[in-house]
């Protein structure tokens, strides 16, 4: 299964996204496209990195009725992003309305996965605002499993979840993991996380950096240093 290294693309605008990639001459990282860059930018941001040769995660978090989520969906196919998600709190009848949507006519679509609990979310968060009175890890692995169900391709999850979502439904299954931090770092607003080098260790598949990259004095050196360590010593 491939592994990758995804930079958090999270600016206000198309320029600062674009000036961002320009310094990344040799590699082209696998690019998530969030909210902020979605809102302020507009489809066209999304047209214009996959044009210059990035793989995209389109990171919206859909979660509406069934019919909704279905119709969104397939707009976003036309994207020709290579991954998309949404709240697997929305339930299994909505993740199979969304990948009904997300699949084109000719039967192709990009991977679907489904948010379980953010990694900004902690277990007494959960049971006092959510209601949630279960332990996370289960509420974690319940989740992923109704994604299974609904014949999504994964989960987004903390890394500290991804080896037990790979042994509920199986190791094909996918984790994307934000909440990946380097050990001399600072965590941000994350309640749940990992360096690169445990993420890869736990079971992760993908990771998702952000500011750790973004924020960085050479964002091209900590962009390579996280991949070495996910990469290169996690599978060492």
């Amino acid at each position: 299964m491939a592994k990758d290294v995804i930079i958090a693309c999270d600016f206000p605008n198309a320029q600062t996204a674009l000036n961002f990639l320009d310094q990344f001459e040799q590699e082209k990282p696998y690019v998530k496209i969030g909210m902020e860059l979605f809102y302020g930018a507009g489809p066209q941001i999304v047209r214009d990195i996959k044009a210059r040769g990035h793989r995209i995660f389109l990171d919206l978090k859909l979660h509406d009725i069934p019919n909704t989520v279905k119709k969104s969906m397939a707009v976003l196919s036309g994207l020709d992003v290579d991954m998309c998600n949404l709240h697997a709190s929305g339930t299994i009848a909505m993740m199979q309305a969304a990948l009904e949507g997300l699949t084109r006519p000719d039967g192709t679509r990009p991977l679907l996965i489904a948010v379980t609990q953010l990694t900004s979310t902690d277990q007494e968060r959960m049971e006092n605002e959510l209601w949630i009175n279960r332990p996370i890890d289960e509420v974690v692995l319940h989740y992923a499993q109704n994604a299974q169900k609904a014949g999504l391709d994964g989960v987004v999850c903390s890394p500290l979840e991804a080896g037990k979502v790979h042994a509920a439904c199986g190791a094909q299954f996918l984790t994307v993991t934000p909440g990946v931090r380097f050990a001399d770092g600072e965590k941000g607003d994350q309640a749940r996380v990992t360096t690169p080098l445990q993420a890869a260790q736990i079971g992760s598949d993908y990771i998702v950096v952000g500011r750790p990259i973004t924020a960085a004095q050479d964002p091209v050196a900590a962009y390579r240093r996280c991949v070495r360590e996910f990469l290169m010593e996690g599978n060492a």
